[in-house]
């Protein structure tokens, strides 16, 4: 919880963060994007990847988004063959949603594809004293954004 009212410098920052990361995100969706998902559901197969199987409910929860809007996202994944569905051990009315080797395919092609084409981007750009601002700054962000 903030306590304090924010500095003008961090006012500022917030907003060439949020403005910076999402013209970011976008050219990187527009670029790399190949199966054309949309945000939630990369956020689902990526978590997927990230974390293991788990349940819609579970991953429900750590999304911060109502179930069924992950389930919708689970659906489109599942048949495209992206994830599979088991049967949980604990409770068979539940399933169990995991990354198949496709979707691991996927997400790994993806995120080379977007990081060689921002790297080539960030070199044609930038000086390589510019590229160790960058990485210093994203220090920083992780900062932030750790809990």
């Amino acid at each position: 919880m903030i306590t304090e009212e924010p500095t003008v410098a961090a006012v500022r920052a917030a907003r060439a963060v949020r403005v910076g990361l999402g013209r970011l995100r976008r050219r990187l969706r527009e670029n790399h994007d190949r199966a054309e998902l949309t945000a939630s559901q990369t956020g689902v197969l990526s978590r997927l990847d990230r974390e293991g199987p788990a349940t819609a409910s579970a991953l429900a929860a750590a999304e911060g988004v109502r179930p069924q809007s992950v389930a919708m996202s689970i659906q489109v994944l599942e048949e495209r063959g992206f994830v599979a569905r088991t049967p949980d051990p604990d409770d068979g009315r539940r399933q169990i949603v995991s990354v198949t080797p496709a979707g691991r395919d996927l997400l790994e092609s993806s995120r080379a594809a977007g990081e060689g084409w921002l790297a080539g981007v960030l070199s044609e750009r930038l000086t390589e004293q510019e590229c160790a601002v960058l990485v210093e700054a994203m220090t920083l962000l992780e900062r932030v954004t750790d809990r």
